[in-house]
């Protein structure tokens, strides 16, 4: 990666470790209730398989479902230019999205993102695919809908990785609830990886997809 992409980053990541000191000293319920300011990205663990996964591939087309402050956007924005593709990048925060953007600029990446903003559920119906890569990181009860409408979107070879499956326990129900869902699905093969926060990590795999 180059520097600017690491500046950055690491931005990011002070931004993030700051934060997550506040978490320790106000305590859970606190957090919950100012979560919207709270950065909550995926981490530099996460980000950096997200990168390598969607870059082995070869993925043309990104999904992520869940802008925030744009941490996993950079990730995936510079794996859609080492690809050639594309990065859309939903969220229905104006504010965020704008922090975002600022940051995807000031990477060099402005090129490769397709920001959308608006409700999770109305953007995906609005999208066609196939899409290579999917990224769902929002609001956790949002996980089970938002994949029952990009799935029928998924081209073969396609991975979904869905974060905060072990973390934090107050999302848990939503997190085994979403990995029932995906793994009922025909032609996903699916794992929980101890990655960050916990990423279950799916392949759709059907050969004869056009």
């Amino acid at each position: 990666m180059d520097a600017a992409i690491l500046e950055v980053l690491a931005e990011y990541e002070k931004r993030g470790a700051e934060e997550h000191k506040r978490q320790l000293q106000d305590g859970l319920e606190k957090w919950l209730d100012q979560r919207d300011e709270f950065l909550i990205s995926v981490g530099p663990a996460t980000g950096q398989l997200l990168n390598i996964l969607a870059k082995s591939i070869q993925a043309k087309t990104i999904v992520e479902l869940g802008t925030s402050y744009g941490y996993s956007t950079v990730w995936l924005a510079e794996a859609a230019r080492a690809n050639d593709g594309k990065l859309i990048s939903l969220d229905k925060a104006d504010y965020k999205q704008a922090y975002a953007k600022e940051r995807i600029a000031r990477a060099g990446l402005t090129g490769y993102v397709e920001f959308r903003l608006g409700d999770a559920l109305e953007t995906l119906r609005s999208l066609k695919g196939p899409f290579d890569f999917v990224l769902v990181d929002l609001w956790k009860e949002l996980y089970v809908p938002c994949l029952e409408l990009f799935y029928p979107e998924l081209a073969p070879g396609a991975f979904i990785a869905a974060d905060n499956m072990i973390y934090p326990d107050v999302y848990r129900e939503s997190a085994v609830e979403y990995r029932k869902r995906v793994r009922s699905k025909p032609k996903i093969d699916s794992v929980l990886l101890p990655v960050g926060s916990g990423v279950e990590l799916s392949r759709y795999d059907d050969p004869l997809k056009p």
